[in-house]
């Protein structure tokens, strides 16, 4: 087995181990990374390529370490991140600049009024014997818990509706060391507000990919949609800027999905924001070719044609709540806008590099506002489909699309239908 050690198979206790502090010593032969436990706890690691990283998971873990800890490297070790990567289930991911073997990882029981410690010791090695070592991991993390919890039983003809916090547990997302924030829980706090806010109407059924901080691979985001045959799927982040001089850039943005992106800032955001997979430690050698390849070009096209609609409406209706981008609409390869029958946008915030956006998306009456706007556009959207011609059914697979008749989706009290894709999975 190229598992340096046995994964942790014994219960979870009541309550989780506390990770209190981290640091590293060694060079660029021998690296050691400790981390002080509240308790002792078992653990698993194994290596990954391309690029090159350790990974090692845990049991639950509460992380109260500084908030500088593994922003800077030393020796073979450049960087190293730390949370929850499923309920129940915590990891580190250490990024490494070269070749590395695992020549131990365990952890030490608290003694002498020292606390216990997680070790992992790393050896230079060569790339050839680094990738006869190199580990399978989990390929996705657990589904988030009570994902189907709230829909309503057989007969409940609401539009379904997907809000997405971006990020979440190990990956945390755009940071603000100054203001002790990030982007992990600044976009679900706003999640959770436009869910309550949704849910009050009577019109929609509402799901979160997470309502925790735990990580949700990109492909199961995209995955919960369209099991849920969801009638709008909207993911909520915040952007940064780490270049010096661009305190100034600031506003929301509203992004579509597009083969090619509208400008490089585009590509630059969908480029950190597809890298989420493998901040959290998963193998991307594998993954599947884009779903969107085996169906119909017309399906697809309308499905994007109903996504930027809604960018257009969420776009107008915000601008009234807050401040917008310079460019407010934008597109780029987003992996989570990629289920090809389910519209969908993502929606930058504000930028969390932005001292005044910081204060904006931290303020409750902002949070309000901005919430309310969303809602305003949600509703807009789907009464714009009132009226609209069926589309022609498309057989894709085994499965047959249509926007559907009389049954379709209504929205409940309103005494409109409401048929925003012409296509179902």
């Amino acid at each position: 087995m190229p598992v340096a050690v046995a994964p942790a198979v014994e219960a979870a206790p009541a309550e989780p181990a506390v990770a209190t502090d981290a640091r590293l010593a060694g060079d660029e032969e021998r690296t050691r990374l400790i981390v002080d436990l509240s308790r002792r706890i078992t653990l698993g690691a194994f290596t990954l390529a391309n690029p090159y990283r350790v990974v090692v998971d845990l049991p639950d873990v509460v992380f109260a370490l500084p908030s500088e800890a593994g922003r800077e490297g030393r020796g073979l070790i450049s960087a190293y991140r730390f949370g929850l990567f499923a309920p129940g289930k915590a990891r580190l991911v250490i990024d490494v600049s070269s070749p590395v073997k695992i020549d131990k990882a365990f952890v030490l029981d608290p003694v002498d009024g020292q606390p216990a410690r997680l070790v992992v010791d790393l050896t230079r090695t060569d790339r050839e014997s680094f990738m006869k070592s190199v580990a399978a991991p989990v390929r996705r993390a657990e589904d988030p818990p009570g994902l189907r919890a709230g829909l309503a039983a057989d007969g409940d003809t609401r539009p379904v509706i997907v809000i997405d916090p971006g990020h979440g547990g190990i990956d945390s997302g755009a940071v603000n060391t100054g203001a002790g924030i990030n982007e992990k829980s600044v976009v679900l706090d706003i999640a959770r507000a436009l869910r309550d806010k949704l849910a009050a109407t009577g019109r929609y059924r509402t799901v979160m990919t997470r309502d925790g901080d735990t990580f949700v691979p990109l492909g199961d985001r995209v995955r919960i949609a369209r099991e849920l045959q969801a009638k709008l799927f909207i993911s909520l982040h915040a952007d940064s800027l780490s270049r010096r001089g661009n305190d100034d850039v600031r506003g929301a943005t509203v992004y579509t999905l597009s083969d090619k992106a509208s400008d490089a800032e585009a590509q630059r955001l969908a480029d950190d924001e597809n890298r989420a997979d493998l901040i959290a430690g998963l193998d991307l050698s594998e993954e599947p070719s884009d779903v969107a390849g085996i169906l119909l070009d017309l399906a697809q096209r309308e499905t994007k044609n109903f996504s930027a609609q809604f960018a257009r409406t969420l776009g107008g209706a915000v601008a009234g709540a807050a401040r917008m981008h310079k460019s407010p609409l934008k597109s780029a390869g987003f992996k989570v806008l990629k289920a090809p029958d389910v519209p969908s946008v993502l929606f930058e915030l504000g930028y969390l590099s932005s001292k005044r956006d910081v204060d904006l998306m931290t303020s409750p009456e902002w949070r309000a506002n901005v919430t309310s706007a969303m809602v305003t556009a949600i509703d807009a959207y789907f009464s714009a489909q009132v009226a609209k011609p069926a589309a022609t059914p498309i057989s894709i697979g085994s499965a047959t699309a249509g926007t559907g008749g009389a049954g379709a989706n209504g929205i409940q009290g309103s005494g409109v239908q409401a048929q925003p894709a012409a296509i179902r999975p």
